[in-house]
């Protein structure tokens, strides 16, 4: 299944109705890229975001996740 990826904040809502898998994380990945761009965030803008303390992820998986993020900003421009 091919997941668009999200132009707003109802559409990246929209991903919750659908199973976890590695397509949809990337799609909500290259959403929340889009959409930040979209509002003159920058890379470093969305890194301190993940990198912010959560009770979702631990230390090393939001580091993980920023490095990926990284990537897809560089992929994506």
């Amino acid at each position: 299944m091919h997941y668009p990826i999200p132009g707003n904040l109802q559409e990246m809502t929209a991903l919750n109705e659908h199973p976890i898998n590695e397509e949809l994380v990337a799609a909500a990945i290259a959403g929340v890229i889009q959409i930040s761009r979209s509002q003159g965030q920058t890379l470093e803008d969305v890194r301190q975001m993940v990198l912010a303390e959560d009770d979702l992820l631990d230390t090393s998986t939001r580091k993980w996740l920023s490095e990926i993020v990284g990537q897809a900003w560089d992929n994506l421009s």
